[in-house]
C-alpha cells in the first residue's frame, strides 16, 4: 500500500471504513475516476488490506463479455466455484427474483462468520441485474459486518453516460472517492525511480507530459523506455517523439485500452484531433456565435459534448493549446502518435476529406482547405483545384515557395482543361527552379505540348529554352524557340524569340558575330516600319559590350529608346538590355531603376532569361561603387539566376576582402557542382583568375584572363566596361617578366577604354599601362589616371524614361585607390617616397572605407617600403581626425565660414580648406551641411553649439584638451 503514489487519502478512508465494518456497521467504499488512475490498484490494496485483518475478501472482475448474463458478476463473487444459477431457475424464474435472494442470503451467511469484505472492479462493466443487486445489497449492509469496495469508471466521453452506480443511493449509504492523476512530484519522482536520481530534467519532464500523470500511461511508457534508452535521461539523449521508436510496445497498448474505455465515438474524437490540427479551434473561438466546431462536424458528434470532452481532457493534461497557435493539441508528439497507432490510412484520408468539404463550406480560407486537400488524395472535383491554387496564389505571396508548390503538385492531380494544366506545369517548374537551376523541363516540356495558340506558347518555350540553357544546352533551347510555329506572323511574338535567342546564344558562348547577332542587325535595319526598341537597345548592347560605341551616345540612344512604350513581352527584355548598358557607362542610379522596374515592376520570372540580367546589373552596380557586403548579400540570396555571374562576382567579393579561403571554396564549388555552363562562364573565368593571382598562382591566372579573350571558349571580343581582362593578364604578364607582352595587352585595353570613354574604364587602363610602361611615362600615365579619376563625377548621366536627369554620377572610389597606389609605388621607385606618401595615405583611407582589406595591406605595405611609418590607428571616422582637422571641422559645423576660421585660428584660408578636404575624406561625406551629424555620431569629442558672440569660444571649448 506504501507503494501508490499520492492514495494515502483514499488508503486511509479504506482503513477507516474496514474498522468499521469489522465492527458490524457495514458500508459501501466507491472509488471512481477516469481511465488509468489507479482504481484497480486501491482494489488489489483493500483486498490486502482485508486479509491481513482477518477479514473473509471476495472479489471480482467485470468484464464486458458477462454483461449477457444475468447476475454473472455477482454469482462469480459469492459462488465461484459453483453453478450461479440452476438450471431449473432459468425457465421457472424469469425476473431472476429467486436467484437473487438466494445469492443475499448467501451473502448474510458469509458475513455471520467472520466480517467479510466485497471487492468488486470496474462496476460499469458488469450486467444490469449484477449491478442493481449491488445497489440493493449496499442498501442494507448498515447492519452487517461488510465492507463493500466498488470501483467505477467515470470519465467525461463524447457519448453522454449512463447514471452512476451510486445514483439513487443517499450519501449516508456510500463513502466516494474521486481519482485523477498524479501530481508533478510524484510522477517525477517515478521516473527518477526508474532511471535514477541524476536523470536529465528535460528526460522526467517529457515522460510526465506524454502520460499526463496518469499512473497507467506513465508506468507503461516507463516500461518502454526501460528496455529502449536503459541510459535514460543523460544529457546527450532524447524523448522519442514516435512510437515507432518505443519497444516492446506497452505505451502504445495503454493508450489503446484508454480510447477503447472511452468508446468508439470517444475514440473517434480524440483520433481526429490527433490527425487534423486545429479542429477543436482557438480558445477565443469557442463562443463565437455561429462558429461551428470542426471536430464536431468532421466526427458527427454533438458540438457541446465535444467541446466539454475538450475541456476535460485539458484539465487531465492529455490536451493543452499550442503556445504559438492557441487550438488544443495533444500534450506530446509521442502521445499524439500513440494515439494515432492502428487507425488506418483509408480513415485518416475520410476525416481530411470531410474537413475540407466543411471548411470550404464554412467559407475558410483556401490554405486552410487545401492542408486537408494535399492528406486526401485526388477527390475528383473541380472545386478541389481551384482550392488548391487559390492556395497556390496565397503561399506565393507570402513567400512560402516550398508551400505553394506542394498546393500545385496537389492540383495536377485533379481534373483540369489542358490550358488551365499548362498554366500550372509552367507556374510549378517556375517554383521549382529557385531550388533547382535547371528543375522543370520535363513539366515545361508537358505544358508546350498542351497550349495552341502561339501567343501561349512563345513564354512557355522561353522558359524552357532558359532551363535548358541553364543546364548547358543552349542549342537545344534554340531549337525549342526554332520549332515554335506561327511565330513570323506575329511582329510581337517574333520579338520576343528573337530576343530571347539572343540571351540563350549569349548564354552559351556565342553572341555578335553569331547568326543571333546578325539576325539582330538584320531586324533594325529593315525597312517595314520602325525597329522594335527593344532590339535596338539589345542590338546597342552587344555593340556596347565589344567597346564598339561610345558611353556617351550609349546613353543619349537609351535615353530615346526607353520612352517608348513596349508590349509586355517585351519589357523585360528592354530592361535588362538597357540596366546593363547604364551599369557599363557608370549611371549607376538609372541602372539600378530599370533593374528594379524590370524585377518588380514586370514580374519577370525566375524562368526568364531577363531575369539573370537584370540580378547581374543589380549585384554589378553594388560592386562598381565598392559595396562588397551587398554584393555578397545578393549572392547569398535564395536564387537561382545568373549562378555563375553571381558566384563570380562572390569571389571577387571575397578577393577584396582578403577572405582567399572563402573564394577558394566558393569557385570550387562552382566547378565541382556539376553544372559545366557555371565552370565556364566568362565572368566566372575571370574571377577566378582574379583569385589566383591574388594567391600566387600567375600561370593559371593568366590563362583564366586569355580565356575570357576571343581566342577563348568566348567567341565575342569583351570590352573594357564589361570586363577588364586585358588590364588583368597585362599586371600578370608584367610579373612574370614579359614586359613586351603586357604591354600590347595594357595599349589595347586604353585604345577600347578611349573608345568607350568612361572616366572609370579610361582611368583603369591607363592605370595598368602606366604601371607596366614604367618610368618617367610611367608616372605621367598613373598621375593622368588618378587626376581622371578624381574628377569621375563629371562623366555621363542618363535618365529613366521621361524623368529629368539626376544629375552627375558620384566619384568611383574604387578605382581610384590602386591607381593612387600605383602612382605611389612609381613616386617611391624613382626616388620620390615623401611625394609618394600622401597618395598612399589616400589610397589607405579609401580601401579602408570601402572595407577593401587587400587593398588596404598593400597600401600600407607600399608606405613601409618608402619609409613612412604606419600604425594601428583608424585612418577613416572621426578618431582619425587629427587636432588641426578637429578645431577646423568643429567651428565649421557650427556654422562659421572658411574666412571666419581662418581669422579665428590665425591660419591661412587654404590651410582651412585642405583640412576640411581631408575631413570630409575621413568622415566620409560630401557636403559641409554632413559635418554637423558626422561630428555628434556616437564617440564624438563633443557638442558644438553656436551661441550669440561666443560661437567661436564654445566651438574650441567643446574639443578635447588635446585638440585645443
Amino acid at each position: 500500500m506504501a507503494s501508490l503514489h499520492e492514495r494515502a487519502d483514499a488508503l486511509a478512508l479504506l482503513s477507516a471504513e474496514a474498522r468499521r465494518a469489522r465492527a458490524g456497521s457495514g458500508r459501501l467504499l466507491l472509488f471512481r475516476g477516469p481511465t488509468g488512475t489507479g482504481r484497480s490498484a486501491l482494489v488489489r490494496a483493500s483486498i490486502r488490506h482485508g486479509a491481513d485483518h482477518g477479514m473473509q475478501v471476495l472479489s471480482v472482475s467485470c468484464s464486458p463479455e458477462e454483461s449477457g448474463e444475468p447476475l454473472a458478476a455477482v454469482g462469480r463473487l459469492l459462488c465461484p466455484a459453483a453453478g450461479c444459477v440452476p438450471d431449473d431457475d432459468r425457465a421457472t424464474d424469469p425476473g431472476h427474483r429467486r436467484h437473487a435472494d438466494r445469492l443475499w442470503r448467501l451473502l448474510c451467511s458469509r458475513a455471520a462468520g467472520s466480517p467479510l469484505l466485497l471487492a468488486v472492479d470496474d462496476v460499469h462493466l458488469a450486467d444490469p441485474a449484477s449491478r442493481r443487486w449491488l445497489v440493493d445489497a449496499a442498501r442494507r449492509l448498515a447492519r452487517l459486518p461488510v465492507l463493500m469496495v466498488v470501483t467505477e469508471r467515470v470519465q467525461y466521453d463524447v457519448t453522454p453516460p449512463a447514471p452512476g452506480f451510486s445514483h439513487g443511493l443517499a450519501p449516508s449509504l456510500v463513502r466516494v472517492h474521486t481519482c485523477g492523476p498524479l501530481g508533478r512530484p510524484a510522477a517525477e519522482a517515478m521516473v527518477r525511480s526508474v532511471f535514477g536520481p541524476d536523470t536529465d530534467p528535460a528526460w522526467t519532464d517529457g515522460c510526465v507530459t506524454a502520460s499526463a500523470g496518469n499512473p497507467l500511461l506513465l508506468r507503461a511508457l516507463l516500461d518502454d523506455l526501460r528496455v529502449v534508452a536503459p541510459d535514460g535521461g543523460r544529457p546527450e539523449s532524447a524523448l522519442p517523439e514516435t512510437c515507432a521508436d518505443l519497444y516492446p510496445g506497452a505505451f502504445v497498448a495503454a493508450v489503446t485500452w484508454w480510447l477503447d474505455s472511452a468508446g468508439q465515438e470517444t475514440a473517434a474524437v480524440a483520433r481526429t484531433l490527433a490527425e487534423v490540427k486545429g479542429c477543436a479551434g482557438r480558445a477565443d473561438e469557442r463562443d463565437v456565435p455561429g462558429r461551428e466546431c470542426l471536430l464536431a462536424a468532421v466526427t458527427g458528434s454533438g458540438p457541446a459534448r465535444v467541446l466539454g470532452w475538450a475541456t476535460a481532457m485539458t484539465r487531465l493534461g492529455l490536451l493543452r493549446p499550442d503556445p504559438v497557435q492557441g487550438d488544443l493539441r495533444f500534450a506530446h508528439p509521442l502521445l499524439r502518435d500513440a494515439v494515432l497507432d492502428g487507425w488506418s490510412h483509408e480513415r485518416r484520408e475520410a476525416v481530411h476529406r470531410a474537413a475540407a468539404d466543411f471548411r470550404y463550406r464554412r467559407g475558410d480560407r483556401a490554405e486552410e482547405v487545401a492542408g486537408h486537400l494535399l492528406r486526401t488524395g485526388p477527390v475528383g472535383l473541380p472545386r478541389s483545384a481551384g482550392t488548391l491554387l487559390d492556395a497556390a496564389a496565397e503561399a506565393t505571396r507570402a513567400g512560402r515557395t516550398g508551400d505553394a508548390a506542394d498546393y500545385l503538385r496537389g492540383a495536377l492531380d485533379e481534373p483540369l482543361t489542358p490550358g488551365r494544366r499548362a498554366g500550372v506545369l509552367v507556374e510549378l517548374a517556375t517554383l521549382e527552379s529557385v531550388s533547382e537551376p535547371s528543375g522543370g523541363i520535363p513539366r515545361l516540356a508537358e505544358a508546350l505540348r498542351l497550349q495552341e495558340l502561339p501567343r501561349e506558347r512563345v513564354p512557355t518555350a522561353v522558359a524552357l529554352g532558359t532551363a535548358l540553357t541553364r543546364r548547358g544546352e543552349s542549342g537545344a533551347a534554340l531549337d525549342v524557340l526554332r520549332g515554335l510555329d506561327g511565330v513570323r506572323e506575329d511582329p510581337v511574338l517574333a520579338t520576343t524569340v528573337l530576343a530571347a535567342s539572343a540571351l540563350f546564344t549569349e548564354r552559351g558562348g556565342g553572341g555578335l558575330h553569331g547568326t543571333v547577332g546578325a539576325a539582330l542587325r538584320a531586324a533594325c535595319g529593315t525597312g517595314g516600319g520602325p525597329p522594335s526598341p527593344t532590339l535596338q537597345v539589345m542590338l546597342l548592347r552587344y555593340e556596347a559590350a565589344a567597346g564598339l560605341v561610345p558611353a556617351e551616345e550609349a546613353l543619349r540612344m537609351l535615353r530615346r529608346l526607353t520612352t517608348r512604350v513596349e508590349d509586355p513581352l517585351h519589357a523585360p527584355y528592354l530592361y535588362g538590355a538597357a540596366a546593363s548598358v547604364a551599369q557599363w557607362a557608370d549611371a549607376l542610379d538609372w541602372a539600378d531603376r530599370l533593374a528594379a522596374a524590370g524585377l518588380a515592376g514586370h514580374r519577370v520570372s525566375p524562368l526568364h532569361p531577363a531575369h539573370d540580367l537584370l540580378l547581374r546589373v543589380r549585384v554589378d552596380t553594388a560592386a562598381a561603387r565598392g559595396d562588397f557586403a551587398r554584393v555578397l548579400a545578393y549572392a547569398g540570396e535564395d536564387g537561382s539566376a545568373a549562378a555563375g555571374g553571381l558566384r563570380a562576382r562572390a569571389v571577387l567579393a571575397l578577393v577584396a576582402t582578403n577572405r582567399l579561403d572563402e573564394a577558394r571554396r566558393l569557385a570550387e564549388g562552382v566547378v565541382g557542382c556539376g553544372d559545366s555552363e557555371d565552370g565556364r562562364e566568362t565572368s566566372f573565368r575571370y574571377a577566378r583568375g582574379v583569385l589566383r593571382a591574388a594567391s600566387g598562382d600567375r600561370h593559371g591566372a593568366l590563362a583564366d584572363f586569355l580565356d575570357c579573350g576571343p581566342g577563348g571558349p568566348g567567341s565575342d571580343p569583351v570590352g573594357p566596361a564589361i570586363m577588364p581582362w586585358r588590364s588583368a593578364a597585362a599586371e600578370v604578364q608584367w610579373a612574370l617578366e614579359r614586359p613586351r607582352e603586357a604591354l600590347a595587352l595594357a595599349d589595347e585595353e586604353y585604345r577600347l577604354a578611349a573608345v568607350w570613354g568612361t572616366p572609370r574604364v579610361v582611368g583603369r587602363a591607363l592605370r595598368v599601362l602606366g604601371e607596366v610602361t614604367g618610368g618617367r611615362r610611367g608616372l605621367a600615365l598613373t598621375e593622368q589616371a588618378v587626376e581622371l579619376l578624381r574628377g569621375t563625377s563629371s562623366g555621363p548621366a542618363a535618365t529613366i524614361g521621361p524623368e529629368p536627369a539626376p544629375g552627375p554620377e558620384p566619384a568611383l572610389e574604387l578605382e581610384l585607390a590602386p591607381a593612387l597606389l600605383a602612382h605611389g609605388r612609381l613616386l617611391t621607385a624613382a626616388g620620390h617616397p615623401r611625394r609618394a606618401r600622401p597618395l598612399l595615405r589616400e589610397a589607405s583611407v579609401i580601401a579602408e572605407r570601402l572595407g577593401a582589406t587587400r587593398l588596404l595591406t598593400l597600401a600600407q605595405d607600399a608606405l613601409r617600403v618608402g619609409g613612412a611609418r604606419t600604425g594601428s590607428a583608424p585612418l577613416t571616422g572621426e578618431a582619425s581626425l587629427t587636432g588641426s582637422e578637429r578645431r577646423v571641422a568643429a567651428l565649421a559645423a557650427a556654422g562659421r565660414t572658411n574666412a571666419e576660421i581662418s581669422a579665428l585660428l590665425h591660419v591661412a584660408r587654404r590651410t582651412v580648406e585642405t583640412h576640411l578636404t581631408s575631413t570630409y575624406r575621413k568622415l566620409g561625406i560630401q557636403r559641409r551641411a554632413d559635418l554637423a551629424g558626422a561630428m555628434h555620431a556616437p564617440g564624438a569629442g563633443g557638442t558644438v553649439h553656436r551661441g550669440a558672440g561666443d560661437g567661436e569660444r564654445q566651438a574650441l571649448t567643446a574639443m578635447p584638451d588635446d585638440t585645443r
